[in-house]
């Protein structure tokens, strides 16, 4: 925790590889609670510097591993610096929010890539992600969203869970902003209040 605190943000670089090259997605900035995440935002402001560092950082780290796939590479970010925390060889939570930013989402990049199909993609522009966290235990779970959620720019990903439990994650808000992606997460913020059980 204080080692967290001295560095200026910790970001996932979605990383899909397989023989035909390896695809770097924008930057995914985003804010954990108890280990979990919570908000996620794309493109992560950062120098160009520290952004080519990390894209080297996940590059090493993916053809070390080897394999086909998406991998979601995180690191922490200090000015124009960048250290490596940790990778999971696979779909990221913190990914969630290329649902709304990209043409191809994380998880059609992974298909795409164990496949061995290309992975080219369009970047819409700037988005973010809010989580919904169960507030209950139950069976059966009844998720109420406000239909002013789903806008041109905004909407929600229910998972269809078939038991909630307290703090288990049961939806995603998923704003969308041309060109500001601080913006995309305070609408991200104000959305999931509209999310209920």
């Amino acid at each position: 925790d204080r080692y967290q605190r001295r560095v200026h943000g910790e970001i996932t670089l979605l990383t899909a590889k397989n023989e035909t090259g390896t695809t770097f997605c924008e930057p995914i900035g985003h804010i954990q609670k108890d280990g979990d995440y919570i908000f996620s935002w794309q493109p992560m402001n950062m120098s160009e510097t520290a952004k080519q560092k990390a894209i080297d950082v996940a590059q090493k780290i993916t053809d070390g591993l080897g394999g086909r796939g998406i991998f979601g590479v995180e690191l922490f970010v200090k000015g124009d610096e960048v250290y490596f925390s940790e990778v999971s060889p696979r779909p990221h939570d913190t990914g969630m929010v290329t649902m709304i930013t990209q043409s191809q989402p994380q998880f059609a990049l992974h298909v795409r890539a164990v496949l061995g199909l290309p992975l080219d993609y369009i970047t819409y522009g700037a988005g973010a992600s809010a989580a919904y966290k169960s507030t209950t235990d139950t069976f059966n779970p009844e998720i109420n969203i406000d239909p002013s959620i789903f806008t041109a720019n905004s909407f929600v990903r229910v998972f269809g869970k078939p038991q909630t439990h307290l703090g288990r994650r049961m939806a995603v808000a998923l704003t969308f902003d041309k060109d500001d992606s601080q913006k995309a997460l305070e609408s991200a913020k104000k959305l999931i209040s509209k999310i209920t059980e």
